[in-house]
């Protein structure tokens, strides 16, 4: 069985989701693929079901009812993969903004001490492929931020491309974590680096979607900049619950 796992979580991906997994399953490292799709209307879970009959023992499926957003959709593919043996629990997005490729450079970061792996748009300056100003300047500026109010040492802490070592997600209550949008990505990490978990930046270039529609909205935007003072605060003053 393979150790690694790669959690996809979808919403309308028809036009990625078969080149995402099959570009996976080609690299060299046997990793097996975990789809979350919140019920797209599109079709993607069905597509997903047609692959599986070609990788039967390495692509597996998980449709929830609807659209809960990005934070949960991990959750639920975390405690999927907890339940079951894999030793490096990956998330990755579906667009190709993410290359499969650097999911062996994550992966060898964990063999090598890191607790976790963060595929690091900013950590040798701003490596970002066909994103306007406005969205560089946001995701830097966030990021800049986080690392003010957290006192995180990492330079891309909004990132959703990471590898989990098991033993992470075991000791993190998963249950208390509190965003659903991209400042999970930001709690998460949060949450390991008090547990004291070693936190390593591996510099990818991040590219645009070519294909699909961002899931980014002003909803977003308001949980991560308010929520993460908020979640600071919860650390102080509630310790136990980080």
């Amino acid at each position: 069985m393979a150790d690694g796992l790669v959690i996809i979580p979808t919403f309308n991906e028809i036009e990625n989701i078969e080149a995402i997994i099959k570009t996976v399953f080609d690299l060299k490292k046997d990793f097996h693929v975990l789809v979350v799709d919140d019920n797209s209307p599109d079709g993607t879970a069905e597509n997903v079901e047609a692959l599986q009959k070609q990788f039967p023992d390495r692509l597996f499926l998980e449709v929830r009812k609807e659209k809960s957003g990005l934070g949960t959709a991990y959750i639920h593919g975390f405690k999927w993969a907890l339940a079951r043996d894999y030793e490096y629990i990956f998330e990755m997005d579906a667009d190709f903004s993410h290359r499969p490729a650097d999911l062996s450079r994550l992966h060898r970061a964990c063999l090598n001490e890191a607790d976790v792996a963060v595929g690091s748009r900013y950590k040798k300056g701003v490596n970002v492929v066909n994103w306007p100003l406005f969205r560089i300047l946001l995701s830097y500026g966030a990021s800049f931020y986080v690392k003010i109010i957290t006192g995180m040492r990492v330079h891309d802490p909004t990132a959703g491309f990471v590898c989990y070592r098991r033993k992470v997600l075991e000791n993190i209550d998963l249950d208390a974590v509190r965003f659903i949008g991209y400042a999970f990505q930001i709690e998460m990490k949060f949450r390991a680096y008090l547990k004291g978990y070693k936190i390593e930046e591996v510099s990818i270039i991040f590219t645009d979607r070519v294909n699909g529609k961002s899931k980014m909205n002003s909803a977003i935007i308001r949980e991560a900049i308010f929520g993460v003072i908020a979640m600071k605060f919860r650390s102080i003053f509630f310790k136990k619950s980080f």
